[in-house]
């Protein structure tokens, strides 16, 4: 099946069809344009794998395809696996895309028409953001053409003054910060926060069932600021998931910060490993001397230094059947953080299947620790 689907591509490949921003080298995705039926669509899709995904740009919202090369023809089904019944998409190739119809589960058939994508370039005062999507993520940036946020309210924090913003249809919102900091800090800060609420409205656009999404900043300072993102989701799988996702900033650089940025137990000079984010957030330092730091030298000492702390809290089985283990190690691992008035709130991170455990309220790690063991990065905490 792959070679065929390989040697269709190949096609145009030497050709020169397909647009020059696709990332063939990367992933083996290619990206097209088109209609079916009547509605605009972009469709990408892996030659190597026979899988793929497209959405109408009326809704934006994904649908996934996978399939296999039957004869000359590239023969995809849409939607869940787990489905009795899909629509089919038939494809085969042209001189300059491909051709084919669409058939529902009833029999109703529509002619797809599809050309590589021509991708429009980025407006000159666009966040760095959509540049990262124009060169690497080019389905996502068509998704986000003719999309604009929604101004909200105007709310005041701490004694910075906060502008909210909302993608209505996705219902994600995120603020920006429009006074208490100077111009160029609230321009860095700004960066980074409209980056991530444009990243969520990609999140809910891109799962395949609901997503709700939510935010609030929970600590302003003249130095440090720490905002929650929310979610909860139902994307596949067996079961519905939630997140909470801290954004902590150095307010001076606009730089989000790692707990290893501002918190160091081990040895030698501190690392800086940051994940991959879903669009444009590349991984930085060495993730195998990352992830053996905290399982050997940072659990560990969080679990000696909370225990001093919050004896009772950490050796309390909770009702119920769940055991939640606050007094080992893994749960103090990759815990989820932010600033706090008195110190670090640290939040265990546990499997779906314990994801309770994972909601307490009293371990902070307060600064007069913090600030015995300084991490990477120099910083005035609170």
């Amino acid at each position: 099946m792959y070679r065929g689907l390989l040697r269709l591509f190949a096609v145009f490949l030497l050709t020169g069809s397909f647009v020059s921003t696709a990332t063939w080298a990367e992933t083996g995705a290619q990206l097209f344009t088109g209609t079916l039926g009547k509605s605009s669509i972009v469709l990408e899709i892996n030659p190597r794998t026979g899988e793929g995904r497209y959405f109408y740009k009326k809704y934006r919202k994904d649908l996934p395809l996978d399939g296999a090369l039957d004869g000359e023809t590239l023969v995809l089904e849409e939607g869940s696996r787990i489905d009795d019944s899909r629509p089919t998409l038939r494809l085969r190739p042209t001189t300059d895309g491909w051709y084919g119809e669409w058939t529902s589960t009833a029999g109703k058939s529509l002619q797809i028409k599809l050309q590589p994508a021509v991708i429009p370039d980025v407006a000159d005062d666009a966040l760095p953001f959509f540049t990262t999507l124009h060169d690497k993520y080019p389905y996502e940036y068509l998704r986000l053409q003719g999309v604009t946020l929604k101004k909200g309210n105007i709310d005041t924090f701490m004694g910075y003054t906060l502008q909210w913003w909302s993608e209505p249809k996705t219902g994600t919102s995120l603020f920006e910060v429009v006074s208490g900091y100077s111009l160029e800090e609230r321009r860095r800060i700004n960066q980074q926060l409209m980056a991530r609420l444009w990243s969520e409205v990609l999140s809910s656009y891109g799962c395949s069932g609901s997503y709700a999404q939510s935010s609030q900043p929970l600590w302003m300072s003249s130095t440090v600021m720490s905002v929650l993102i929310s979610s909860d989701y139902f994307c596949g799988g067996a079961y519905p998931d939630q997140s909470q996702d801290a954004l902590n900033f150095d307010t001076k650089t606009g730089r989000l910060l790692t707990l290893d940025d501002v918190l160091w137990v081990g040895q030698g000079k501190p690392l800086h490993f940051q994940r991959e984010g879903d669009f444009g957030g590349e991984a930085s330092g060495s993730s195998d001397s990352w992830s053996n730091y905290r399982s050997e030298e940072l659990a560990p000492w969080l679990v000696a230094q909370l225990l001093k702390l919050y004896s009772s809290e950490m050796t309390v089985t909770p009702e119920g059947e769940n055991d939640c283990n606050y007094d080992e190690s893994y749960p103090w691992q990759f815990p989820g953080w932010h600033f706090t008035e008195l110190g670090l709130k640290l939040e265990p991170s546990f499997p779906h299947v314990a994801a309770v455990c994972g909601f307490v309220d009293w371990s902070v790690l307060p600064y007069t620790i913090v600030k015995q063991h300084p991490g990477g990065v120099a910083l005035q905490l609170p």
